[in-house]
């Protein structure tokens, strides 16, 4: 009988044993999932995840993975399980960006973490997940570099202002430095005036009516003579010549600053983790 209860309690703790082997809690545990889209990120790596030194348990440097997340440490990596692949993480000067080897740099988050109205769309993780094993050390150390030249490719092509640039050098429109203005004849004819008036001329001989001789009338003369108009009438003086207002030929413009000195902005040059910093 004691020798059953023993047997019995043996294999009991022999169950419990392989049970605590099994576990989760007792297993490494290797990825955890961030909100809002449920993919992977990595606990094996120091870089990314470090030991908090209490608990001694690895802690993601980043609680969420959002288009607003900013890395403390670039390059990131997560990792849908249903894909092949997992996509390194980047700031940009527009959001946090993803390297995929397919399909090069892209704003986060792929378009089928997104539901039709935009809102995320989180992925199913197996039962598992977290015991799933790291990214091999020999896809780390092709892509990343890879990874790291497309980012700067990505952030060349950017417009400059996202980028915080400017042109050194400002060149404004070039104003006419001569304004011809509307053409005004400087010589004005007035009308044609006779500078001679004749006036008509009436008849010098008057002869008046029959007057019977046997009356002796006052003595009239036979010849009327009329009053000399003056033969040359002296209109009012027009000048002939006349001068319009005096306007600039030349117009000379506002003055503008042939150069533009922009404020000087450090261009942005990120500082990569070596993959060996990740592995």
């Amino acid at each position: 009988m004691i020798t059953t209860k023993r047997l019995a309690y043996a294999l009991l703790l022999s169950l419990v044993a392989l049970v605590l082997a099994y576990s989760p809690v007792a297993q490494a545990q290797n990825w955890m999932a961030l909100p809002p889209y449920n993919t992977l990120w990595p606990l094996w790596s120091p870089a990314l995840s470090p030991v908090d030194s209490i608990t001694g348990l690895p802690v993601p440097i980043v609680s969420e993975l959002t288009p607003a997340t900013v890395l403390p440490v670039q390059p990131g990596l997560t990792w849908d399980p249903a894909a092949a692949e997992p996509w390194l993480l980047y700031n940009t000067p527009i959001g946090m960006a993803y390297y995929d080897p397919i399909g090069g740099v892209n704003l986060w988050p792929p378009s089928y973490l997104l539901d039709a109205s935009g809102s995320p769309l989180p992925v199913n993780l197996p039962l598992d997940y977290e015991l799933l094993p790291p990214t091999a050390s020999s896809w780390i150390n092709t892509n990343v570099p890879l990874g790291n030249a497309a980012l700067l490719a990505y952030l060349m092509v950017l417009p400059s202002p996202v980028l915080g640039t400017v042109p050194t050098t400002w060149v404004p429109p070039v104003p006419p430095t001569t304004w011809v203005g509307p053409t005004i004849p400087t010589t004005f004819v007035g009308p044609t005036i006779p500078t001679t008036w004749v006036p008509p001329v009436p008849p010098t001989t008057w002869v008046g009516p029959t007057i019977p001789t046997t009356f002796v009338g006052p003595t009239i003369p036979t010849t009327w003579v009329p009053p000399v108009p003056p033969t040359t009438w002296v209109g009012p003086t027009i000048p002939t010549t006349f001068v319009g207002p005096t306007i600039p030929t030349t117009f000379v413009g506002p003055t503008f600053p042939t150069t533009f000195v922009a404020p000087t902005i450090s261009p942005i040059f990120p500082t990569f983790l070596a993959p060996s910093a990740i592995i």
